[in-house]
């Protein structure tokens, strides 16, 4: 098509899209072009401001490396990583689930730990956490053998990965469930943090007079054949950020039940009060267990 006017753009590029084979890509890019030639209109985008944006796309990538996903970053905190999980999770977005944002901190090949044991693999000042888990089905059946893969940030608000302090695989480990779908393990009390703001997600924030906070929270990937791989994360509601987290990720359904106790430890000589405790159940969907690409190694 010989373009004579800017309405004709838009009508080539659809023309393109509606010859792609793979019915599903069809539709995706359709909708792309769609929505994407309206969003110009839309905002009248100028040229400078276009430069500008395929500028800070090329910028999101460079950002990108082993240990950071600025890409991942910006997802959640434009709302389209919560987006994608509600929609996709809880009978297509219709229901409660306990799905979550994997977050750009996860990491492949976690340590084993025997269930009681601790995740702590460095000097990690903070309260005593000790948590007890259960993993269940739908019907509240306990799912025994499935593989939990937990991480959260240190008491300095700091994955291990960001911190040279911190020894490697710091706070994070790997659960096998019992018959009963339990499993257990000791670490630290976790506190919200400041995501990255070095960078594109950083200029967002402060252009938009945001807080860049989330709200402490432990997360939880749960494998077992026969399951939708369920990655979760569990919040404390007395985090003063829990009503506003930069990344949208706080729903009702993952408000966790972290209990301070003002009295020792009744078998845990070496702790004194005060320490926390958290005990809950994780939901799984039927469907098929698929890992997630890991956002950083």
């Amino acid at each position: 098509m010989i373009i004579e006017r800017e309405q004709d753009v838009t009508a080539a590029a659809l023309a393109v899209m509606e010859r792609t084979t793979d019915p599903r890509l069809r539709q995706i890019m359709v909708s792309l072009v769609k929505h994407l030639h309206g969003f110009v209109r839309d905002v009248r985008l100028t040229e400078k401001e276009f430069r500008d944006a395929t500028a800070v796309i090329a910028e999101l990538g460079k950002l990108t490396t082993d240990t950071h996903n600025e890409v991942v970053l910006m997802a959640g905190s434009l709302g389209v990583s919560p987006l994608v999980c509600l929609l996709n999770n809880g009978d297509q977005g219709n229901t409660e689930t306990d799905q979550s944002l994997l977050g750009p901190f996860w990491r492949l090949n976690s340590p084993r730990v025997e269930n009681g044991g601790s995740i702590v693999r460095s000097e990690t000042p903070g309260a005593p956490l000790f948590v007890s888990g259960r993993v269940v089905d739908k019907d509240g059946r306990p799912v025994a053998g499935a593989e939990v893969d937990v991480w959260h940030a240190s008491p300095v608000g700091l994955y291990e990965n960001q911190d040279p302090e911190q020894a490697d695989m710091n706070l994070r480990g790997k659960f096998t469930t019992d018959a009963d779908g339990r499993f257990s393990f000791r670490s630290v009390m976790m506190v919200g943090y400041p995501i990255p703001t070095n960078g594109v997600v950083g200029r967002l924030l402060e252009a938009q007079s945001r807080h860049p906070y989330r709200p402490a929270h432990l997360h939880a990937l749960i494998f077992k054949p026969g399951f939708k791989v369920l990655i979760s994360q569990v919040y404390d509601p007395a985090d003063p950020h829990i009503d506003s987290d930069v990344q949208f990720g706080v729903t009702q359904a993952l408000i966790g039940k972290f209990q301070r106790h003002d009295t020792p430890h009744s078998t845990a000589r070496d702790v004194a009060a005060p320490w926390y405790s958290l005990d809950h159940t994780y939901r799984l969907e039927a469907g098929e267990a698929v890992l997630p690409r890991p956002p950083i190694k």
